[in-house]
């Protein structure tokens, strides 16, 4: 029986696709999709433990905050 890794990450409404693609091709498959306490969405993945190494799923963690920083310094309120 496969035993599971599991991340959390902000998907920004304009760049769904591209983030979620992002997080498949390093073997991260989608879970669940809820409201975070802040108003936006997050997206709950998981994939079996022995895929990607934790430096990768910190390199993509690194890439999802970069991609809220942009959104952010975009201006939306």
């Amino acid at each position: 029986m496969p035993t599971w890794e599991y991340i959390t990450t902000p998907l920004l409404i304009h760049n769904t696709a591209a983030i979620l693609n992002n997080w498949g091709s390093e073997g991260w498959e989608l879970v669940q999709i809820v409201q975070g306490p802040e108003g936006g969405l997050v997206a709950y993945l998981k994939r079996p433990i022995g895929g990607e190494t934790s430096a990768a799923a910190s390199a993509g963690a690194a890439a999802a905050a970069q991609a809220a920083k942009q959104f952010e310094g975009e201006g939306h309120a």
